[in-house]
């Protein structure tokens, strides 16, 4: 192993990851918290997202924005903070000797933000939310509309950075609540990862974090079905392209089956050799790109298939990519692809362990909702598995009563992509139980 990972809790409950790399140059510090859109309600949406803004506007120790961020820029950093639907982090690169001024200044910011400049951030904020609608003020972001339609009336279908109306409303009480549930010992992990010591860490995250006060791991709400498909959701936009999504939910990565819905997303795209690229870019021409990739909570997950096209040929795509779907569901996949995409699997995990980042998302991040495995084990059970039960998996949740597809586009092509989509020809359909 090129690294050495180490788990420690605090006293106060506190959990600190730490991933020794010595032969690297380098070093990430990264806080996570479990708090995002999904642990908000509609009175407060956007309130997580919010808060991320504001721990940027300077703390107690360093009460400007100017001080804290040439600080950290003075040892190699960058200060950033990222805002999703069930976590957040907090993290920046630095030199290796310098952790105690990186530790310092996000220990300071997370526990004694100042919470100032509201006014100024929430404008930053709606100018933000611009990139997501149209001149009508109506959602056109195809991630937005998608989770909308998979998790009916649950947060997970709440906007990350809220609404223009709920972020119009946050008070500072809300800010100031939300910040004191949940950036608490309990639903948070400290990371250090790179050429760091775990000693070091651990005496650096006791002095700086002493202040974060003791309380529990955030709750979440399970997410109910998805409506039984196929279903379609189109949002009409006068753009030169029609932009589509579709969407089958799944099991989070620690379900028996999550190593063949690797593979699966392997075989459809995983360069251009791979089918989809292949077959829909390649070899017919009809769009410029598509991308399938896994989305994973920790209770649930979603395989997406993404592409854009001229408005006409947007049925003619998506037909094409319920063929190549139908395949893998009806006829084992060759030894010779099966190989391949195990082989690329593995290189890619040993290629992560020489990022600190990728280091601290997989073990710092994962321990915010579970123990995480090693690479090894991960790799280990990708080559697991069969080519039966890649086409078990396949024809489990590539079903048609399983699709979701949102498109976002001009009107021109839509009726042909509803025949298309109610069909679902080639997508196979659950017998018995749903499971």
């Amino acid at each position: 192993m090129s690294f050495a990972y180490h788990r420690d809790v605090l006293p106060n409950g506190l959990r600190v990851v730490t991933i020794e790399t010595p032969h690297l140059h380098t070093a990430l510090l990264a806080v996570y918290v479990r708090t995002g859109s999904r642990h908000e309600t509609a009175a407060n949406n956007g309130v997580s997202h919010f808060l991320e803004h504001l721990f940027f506007r300077g703390s107690e120790g360093w009460p400007d924005t100017l001080r804290m961020n040439s600080a950290v820029e003075e040892v190699g950093g960058n200060l950033n903070g990222v805002t999703t639907r069930d976590h957040g982090y907090y993290y920046t690169p630095l030199h290796p000797a310098h952790l105690d001024v990186g530790l310092a200044i996000l220990g300071d910011m997370l526990t004694r933000p100042k919470l100032t400049d509201m006014e100024v951030e929430r404008n930053i904020i709606l100018e933000e939310m611009l990139d997501e609608v149209d001149e009508k003020g109506r959602d056109i972001d195809i991630d937005n509309l998608s989770k909308r339609v998979l998790f009916p009336h649950h947060p997970l279908a709440f906007k990350i950075a809220g609404t223009r109306e709920s972020v119009s409303k946050l008070t500072h009480e809300q800010v100031r609540e939300h910040f004191a549930r949940h950036y608490v010992t309990g639903n948070m992990v400290v990371t250090a990862a790179g050429r760091v010591k775990r000693e070091e860490v651990l005496a650096l995250v006791e002095r700086h974090f002493t202040r974060l006060p003791e309380g529990p791991a955030s709750d979440d709400l399970p997410p109910p079905p998805t409506p039984a498909g196929p279903n379609l959701h189109v949002v009409t936009h006068d753009e030169a392209q029609t932009e589509f999504r579709l969407s089958f939910r799944t099991v989070p990565e620690h379900h028996e089956d999550w190593p063949a819905l690797q593979l699966l997303r392997r075989f459809l795209d995983d360069g251009l050799s791979s089918r989809l690229p292949f077959e829909i870019v390649e070899k017919r021409g009809l769009a410029y790109s598509v991308h399938a990739s896994l989305e994973a909570f920790h209770d649930t997950g979603i395989f997406e298939i993404e592409a854009a096209s001229a408005p006409e040929r947007a049925s003619l795509v998506v037909a094409e990519m319920f063929r190549v779907l139908g395949e893998l569901c009806t006829t084992l996949v060759g030894d010779e692809e099966l190989a391949r995409a195990k082989r690329r699997h593995r290189m890619l995990l040993e290629f992560a362990q020489d990022s600190p980042g990728e280091l601290a998302g997989w073990f710092g991040g994962t321990e915010l909702f579970r123990r995480p495995e090693s690479f090894g084990r991960r790799a280990d059970l990708v080559d697991e598995a069969t080519p039966a039960h890649v086409r078990e998996v396949a024809r489990r949740y590539f079903a048609r009563e399983n699709l979701t597809l949102v498109a976002v586009g001009q009107r021109r092509g839509i009726k042909a992509l509803e025949k298309v989509v109610d069909t679902a020809e080639g997508l196979p359909s659950w017998s018995g139980t749903r499971r």
